[in-house]
């Protein structure tokens, strides 16, 4: 069995980013520059933005966090959001979800440009991705794909289940596992709460991709022996013998699945620290881009 380490890889890739980043400066060319907009206080989302702005700073991005009231009325964001779209400064932003309830979120991400939608939720992006065009890969997707390609995992013509049907992972991870090529060529079922007896697709599945949000839903006997198991979900699991007073717990038993599968990936240290890797990717392509 193979830990598929998302951290050791994620910072593979940040290196690499490094070293482009200081060619660029080299050459006298503009820096990639991220913005961060965050609404409101929550604990959750702000810790994010903060490892957002740190992994900037680690590969030599200008980065900036706009932080705004959770009484800021959608007028007011959709303002701030124009002033993004149109500062040359900004290569790519992203929008912290979840928003404020009195909010749009839909109104939010389709104000944002396609261009610099370096989360790829915008629905051009999104088409595109399904049209198998030069697009913005939502950076959770692209994150698990990076992974099986860097550990070589042949996709081609196995079964792959998908568990979770979320734009941001769900569909986005059942179209690229799909598609031509490596990691690719796959064929997908994509089940979700309402899959009758769902243990019977993933028992046939040699590669399984959860991203419910509910802990240690995928027990060892719901996969076969040999699966490549791809853990999604991040949940905050109360436990007062820690100190924190909780603990992060996947959708995967590991204890147990990890000693039926070929690969796994570890919650916290597996697909979590590709998603940030990978939206500094999405930059760094959003300043290329934006030079031809």
């Amino acid at each position: 069995m193979t830990i598929l380490d998302g951290k050791k890889i994620s910072n593979d890739i940040k290196d690499e980013i490094t070293e482009v980043v200081a060619q660029m400066k080299a050459n006298g060319e503009k820096t990639p520059h991220l913005a961060a907009v965050i609404v409101g206080e929550d604990g959750a989302s702000l810790t994010y933005v903060g490892s957002k702005v740190r992994a900037c700073a680690r590969v030599g991005f200008e980065s900036t966090l706009v932080q705004l009231p959770e009484t800021i009325t959608q007028q007011q964001l959709l303002a701030k959001i124009d002033e993004l779209n149109n500062d040359p400064e900004i290569d790519g932003f992203i929008v912290q979800l979840p928003l404020p309830k009195h909010i749009d979120t839909q109104k939010v991400l389709l104000a944002v440009d396609p261009k610099k939608d370096v989360d790829g939720f915008h629905p051009e992006n999104f088409g595109k991705l399904a049209l198998d065009m030069e697009t913005f890969i939502p950076a959770t997707p692209y994150g698990i794909m990076e992974l099986l390609r860097r550990y070589d995992i042949n996709t081609s013509g196995k079964h792959t289940v998908v568990i979770g049907r979320s734009h941001i992972v769900g569909r986005p991870i059942s179209i690229l596992m799909s598609r031509k090529g490596q990691p690719g060529d796959s064929t997908v079922t994509l089940t979700h709460s309402r899959t009758n007896d769902l243990a019977s697709f993933t028992k046939n599945a040699d590669i399984v991709i959860s991203a419910l949000g509910v802990p240690n839903f995928l027990t060892a006997d719901m996969v076969k022996q040999g699966a490549v198991i791809i853990d999604v979900g991040i949940t905050r699991v109360p436990d007062n013998a820690v100190t924190k007073g909780y603990v992060i717990t996947g959708d995967v038993d590991y204890q147990a699945v990890s000693e039926k599968a070929s690969f796994i990936t570890p919650v916290p240290g597996g697909v979590g620290p590709m998603t940030i890797a990978m939206l500094l990717q999405n930059t760094l392509l959003a300043r290329q881009r934006s030079v031809h």
